[in-house]
């Protein structure tokens, strides 16, 4: 991958700038009602993100219509981001990640927003959100899966399909999921074959993205992770499993081996890699949802147009 040249990175950082002056006006929209209805909606944050975390979430439970909010402090939010968050979103509970235990499970790289999600799950539908996120259109078919109990996932990319661990194994049989500066994910995906866990059946992977997923009531809990993450130990290395990126490949494997679970349709609900989304400047109608990961989400004006969007509904709702 070639360096950012001087321009670029100045480019990104005016960009940055400008989307944060911009999201500051979620800060005059009104409260949203949010009720105990059986869906939570979960994300890490800290005092960094606090707007466009607020964006996401308020243009998600202003689409969904449902659930209440419940967030893990990072260790950064201050008193004030305590007073802003109740304030727009009726006093969510805030766990610290200091009070997380992640057990045999490595420690940071968002693995204490995981395993409490998967806590939670025991009694709500938890549905994970990440900050970097807007909704723009109607999520039917998000309120489908939890009618149905259902987990479900954003894809990683929209070829993205569930399937066996042995058909993936079979894939990926030239591949040494101990070779030197193998990304974390294609070791575990060339690893994945070698998994046992007691109790289940035929077990599946998914490669989706863990910004979005939902994950119903009574579905696997830690102890599938936990397990998981056990093996991808034996199989790969504790320390090439405890890098960045491995709680989204567990978050996969734990949603790929529910009860059925939905893969959202790419062509409404997406990851933003610097193309044009369906030609629209200002959202009109598509996409419903938009994951802008952080490669590309300064690039252009896709994530400040979504986000201008999302605040002027917010408004006027």
């Amino acid at each position: 991958m070639a360096t950012p040249s001087l321009a670029e990175h100045l480019n990104w950082h005016v960009k940055q700038w400008l989307h944060r002056r911009l999201a500051r006006r979620v800060l005059a929209t009104p409260p949203i009602a949010t009720g105990d209805d059986g869906v939570i909606l979960f994300s890490m944050i800290g005092t960094a993100v606090l707007l466009p975390y607020l964006v996401a979430v308020k243009s998600l439970l202003q689409r969904l219509g449902r659930g209440r909010v419940v967030i893990l402090d990072d260790g950064t939010l201050t008193a004030a981001d305590h007073a802003v968050l109740a304030h727009h979103l009726n006093r969510p509970r805030i766990i610290a990640i200091g009070d997380v235990d992640t057990g045999p499970c490595p420690r940071g790289g968002t693995w204490e927003r995981l395993l409490t999600i998967l806590d939670l799950r025991s009694r709500a539908y938890v549905i994970q959100v990440d900050s970097d996120t807007v909704t723009l259109g109607d999520l039917h078919e998000v309120r489908a899966a939890i009618d149905a109990g259902r987990d479900f996932t954003l894809r990683g990319e929209a070829s993205a399909e569930r399937r066996t661990a042995s058909e993936l194994a079979r894939d990926r049989a030239g591949v040494d999921p101990r070779a030197a500066g193998l990304h974390v994910q294609d070791a575990a995906e060339a690893a994945i074959g070698s998994v046992e866990l007691p109790g289940h059946g035929p077990l599946h992977y998914v490669r989706g993205c863990s910004g979005f997923a939902g994950f119903a009531p009574g579905g696997p809990g830690r102890e599938m992770a936990e397990g998981f993450s056990l093996a991808m130990d034996a199989a790969i290395g504790r320390a090439s499993w405890s890098r960045w990126g491995s709680e989204q490949v567990t978050s996969n494997f734990v949603v790929a081996n529910g009860r059925d679970p939905l893969l959202l349709p790419y062509d409404r609900y997406l990851n933003f890699w610097n193309a044009a989304l369906f030609g629209r400047a200002t959202f009109a109608t598509d996409p419903a949802f938009v994951h802008f990961i952080g490669t590309y989400r300064f690039h252009g004006d896709a994530y400040l147009a979504a986000t201008r969007t999302a605040i002027e509904r917010l408004r006027t709702a």
